[in-house]
């Protein structure tokens, strides 16, 4: 069974039901939580895949230079040979964040505030070339928790998917590399259990408990959109998604 390799930076973001998606499609899952003390790979020998979930933590460095976590530099270093090699990859929110930063994009403290609770993205005329968002609705739904955002996407990336105040909402490297600043992996629990955080939402002046509802009430259509989705994505690790026609037109990053 082809493996892929998940990248958990937080505790509280799990890989919860993508990571359901992708072992019903095929996919056996290797979870690394370097937030735990696990030792990330050096390079990705052996997966047929890479995941890199969410976290509170930022990924720009602190005002001491430091990076947002101590693996981070190791995240990036395994994003960029993910793209210059071609092993599908999906990074969500902080981790569509790393994917940006490891290839010279800029991530910063969004200026429009925070985006939290359920929401839609429209998708671009790119999307139509691409092998995993050409099949997903024009105006999907989404669920966003994030206070930061990728302001300047790297030299060469493709805008899939954009918001009128967070423009760079879904994007792909290369043929295999996509970076998705909202959530699809959140469950009821997990919204929950970021809910306590009641300064953010306090910021907002949104209610913990209706936030939660209304997250919730959205989980059936996120699933409908993003399970095939991320059925797409394992069939591609598996080599059962024919990319060519799109990879014929594509300049390749790392080549």
């Amino acid at each position: 069974m082809a493996t892929a390799l998940v990248i958990e930076n937080d505790p509280t973001d799990d890989a919860r039901r993508l990571g359901e998606w992708l072992t019903e499609a095929g996919l056996e899952l290797w979870v690394v939580r370097p937030h735990a003390g696990d030792e990330l790979p050096a390079d990705l020998e052996g997966y047929a895949a890479l995941v890199v979930l969410g976290g509170d933590q930022q990924a720009y460095p602190l005002p001491d230079g430091s990076p947002g976590a101590q693996w981070f530099p190791a995240v990036e270093g395994l994003l960029r040979k993910a793209v210059r090699y071609r092993v599908p990859t999906l990074a969500v929110c902080l981790g569509a964040q790393l994917l940006a930063t490891a290839h010279a994009g800029l991530v910063e403290r969004s200026p429009s505030g925070p985006e939290i609770g359920p929401g839609v993205v429209g998708r671009r005329d790119a999307a139509e070339n691409d092998p995993l968002f050409r099949y997903v609705p024009l105006i999907p739904d989404v669920l966003q928790w994030h206070a930061d955002e990728i302001t300047e996407l790297p030299r060469g990336a493709t805008l899939l998917a954009a918001s009128t105040r967070y423009p760079h909402q879904a994007f792909r490297l290369g043929d295999r590399a996509w970076g998705l600043q909202f959530h699809i992996e959140c469950d009821a629990a997990m919204i929950a259990d970021w809910a306590t955080d009641a300064a953010q939402l306090a910021e907002l002046g949104y209610d913990p408990e209706l936030v939660v509802a209304a997250c919730a009430s959205v989980l059936p259509d996120i699933e409908e959109v993003w399970q095939p989705f991320a059925a797409r994505f394992a069939a591609l690790a598996l080599g059962e998604l024919d990319d060519s026609t799109m990879r014929r037109g594509l300049p390749l990053l790392g080549h």
